[in-house]
């Protein structure tokens, strides 16, 4: 009988074994065309095991895109547990003095933080007192005509209205959010739908382009002279520069906005968000907005337990510079199960077939997060098995040019073969 269950109990776990698994994966793989033309590489294992069940080049360093998002992603939750939307001083009974925390969410066109607006509304005065120390607008390895879209929105110590130009046709008719006489506005039948000028908050709009009702986003140019005048003009009331005081005691305010940050993040995958996070994480640990800061912090205290160092530069993924192996991204996504809970997870992730950038993947019960730039798509996350297990993923395709959604659905085909034989 002991031997009859030994042979059992060895049986069960060869057959979920690497030995076992790993050889029939690449036969799955082989009979998938689109792979044949790119470089794959997969780590995938058991959310409570430390040995994987594939691993095909999970060492090699890959063009992680929006995978990035789940460096940040983690970095944030380790630091805060509730996020300072900004800080705070009474100078006198009237006056209220403000700074920035780095928090994106003011007057945001996707995710406002309502509470956050409604602070600005109370009867004070406001004086803005702005840093020292600036980030760069842009990260390194950002392309360098990315600057007119939204998804490379300026970085800036406080973004408002997440520092992009709202341009709507209605009845004809082009309406701004933000309006005002510092943006200026020039018609032209043959430029793209909307164009920002290089160096200056001009905006080049082809009305012939736009559809009727449609907004797009486009970033301006981001300045602290600015900031005051949109933030007063939105409120009917002037916000003033200012200095710091001797013995200012600053108070942070938090609004308890932190789910709609974080599904702003992760399941819309928006750019602007995961940069500020860093900045937000810098001036906490460094007092200064330094994103170089907050990667060098983060690196050091994960260093125990990722498989291979992160090439990583900003936190969007925008950057063509970041490079990260799938065995240290699944590393990543154990480290944010343990941090918070697979109710949180759930809650914030996309989910396959349902919600944000997994909406089109044909995989239930699936909560990961893509990462796609040109010739490059990546799925890391938590796929649920037919029979309840949880696994842990990350599969990155880099250097193809078939269609994106090629991949996609290839990406899919195989997680779902994956959901069948995993017992």
């Amino acid at each position: 009988m002991g031997k009859y269950l030994f042979f059992l109990l060895f049986s069960f776990s060869f057959c979920n074994g690497q030995a076992f698994l790993e050889p029939r994966f690449k036969r799955q793989i082989k009979k998938i065309p689109v792979f044949k033309e790119a470089f794959l590489a997969v780590s995938i294992s058991e959310l409570e095991t430390s040995e994987p069940l594939v691993s095909i080049n999970d060492n090699k360093f890959m063009t992680p895109a929006s995978n990035t998002k789940l460096l940040t992603y983690l970095a944030a939750i380790q630091n805060f547990d509730s996020l300072p939307s900004l800080y705070y001083s009474i100078k006198y009974d009237s006056v209220i003095k403000f700074k920035s925390s780095g928090y994106p969410l003011l007057l945001h066109p996707f995710y406002p933080d309502t509470d956050l607006t409604n602070f600005f509304k109370q009867d004070y005065d406001f004086e803005y007192v702005p840093p020292s120390v600036f980030p760069k607008s842009q990260g390194p390895g950002w392309s360098w005509d990315d600057y007119s879209y939204y998804y490379a929105s300026e970085r800036s110590p406080f973004p408002i209205f997440g520092n992009a130009f709202g341009i709507t046709k209605v009845n004809n008719e082009i309406k701004t959010l933000p309006s005002g006489v510092e943006f200026i506005l020039k018609n032209d039948s043959l430029a793209p739908a909307a164009l920002r000028d290089k160096n200056s908050n001009l905006f080049e709009i082809n009305p012939l382009r736009l559809n009727e009702g449609d907004t797009l986003y486009r970033p301006f140019i981001t300045s602290d002279s600015l900031f005051v005048k949109l933030l007063g003009d939105a409120l009917g009331k002037k916000i003033k520069l200012s200095t710091p005081e001797y013995k200012s005691v600053w108070i942070p305010l938090y609004t308890g906005a932190e789910e709609l940050l974080y599904r702003g993040l992760l399941q819309n995958s928006d750019n602007g968000i995961a940069e500020s996070l860093l900045l937000m994480i810098a001036l906490k640990s460094s007092g200064i907005f330094s994103e170089e800061k907050t990667i060098e912090l983060m690196q050091k205290k994960w260093s125990r337990w990722t498989p291979d160092p992160f090439i990583w530069v900003d936190g969007s993924g925008v950057s063509r510079y970041n490079m990260f192996t799938p065995r240290s991204l699944v590393a990543v996504l154990k480290e944010i199960y343990r941090t918070s809970s697979w109710d949180q997870i759930k809650t914030l992730f996309p989910s396959g077939g349902v919600s944000g950038t997994l909406k089109s993947y044909n995989v239930k019960q699936v909560y990961g997060k893509t990462g796609t730039l040109r010739h490059n798509h990546n799925l890391s996350g938590y796929l649920i098995t037919k029979r309840g297990k949880i696994l842990v993923f990350s599969l990155m395709v880099n250097h193809f040019t078939s269609p994106t959604s090629d991949i996609r659905a290839a990406i899919g085909e195989l997680l779902n073969w994956l959901k069948r034989k995993v017992k």
